[in-house]
């Protein structure tokens, strides 16, 4: 609305130069998208961080610690390490590694609190996300290599993130 209201200022003046705002000054969607992208977009940034650590975070106490290790696919035990392999024990250090790397960002100001859900359920979905890949795809395909899964790993997380941030309006 403030917006709005300075783009009317000397509205005759600037038409009659011809720099006049379209409309006759009236804001549309487009110009509140334009403007306010970097909301949903630091959202991604934050949730692939999180999605990363959450990987990690995963990955490695779920090899030294996970006691039942299964296949996300098909719930079969599994030995640690396999492509896919999911455990209690590295879910609940996945949580707790997008929920340091989220808060640290919500702390220092990249994120407000209010997109911290959006951050951590998208590091959830998308950690999750390599694990089906990882049992489905990775090792099949050649191309397909553990620094691939990565990147697609993080790209879901930060899309989630931005999907999620806009749909809660954050």
């Amino acid at each position: 609305m403030a917006g709005s209201a300075v783009t009317k200022l000397k509205m005759e003046k600037k038409e009659s130069l011809g720099i006049a705002e379209g409309r006759g000054g009236a804001r549309g969607p487009e110009n509140v998208w334009g403007s306010a992208a970097t909301g949903p977009l630091r959202i991604g940034y934050v949730a692939s961080l999180a999605t990363k650590l959450s990987d990690t975070f995963a990955s490695e106490v779920g090899k030294a610690y996970g006691k039942h290790t299964f296949l996300i696919t098909t719930f079969k035990p599994v030995p640690p390490g396999t492509e896919g392999a999911v455990s209690l024990e590295g879910t609940l250090a996945g949580v707790v590694g997008s929920v340091i790397i989220s808060g640290f960002a919500a702390t220092a100001g990249v994120v407000t609190a209010k997109a911290l859900p959006a951050c951590l359920i998208a590091a959830f979905v998308a950690t999750n996300f390599e694990s089906v890949l990882g049992a489905t795809t990775q090792g099949k395909v050649p191309w397909l290599t553990n620094e691939v899964v990565n990147f697609v790993n993080t790209v879901v997380g930060a899309a989630v993130g931005v999907g999620l941030g806009l749909a809660c309006g954050v």
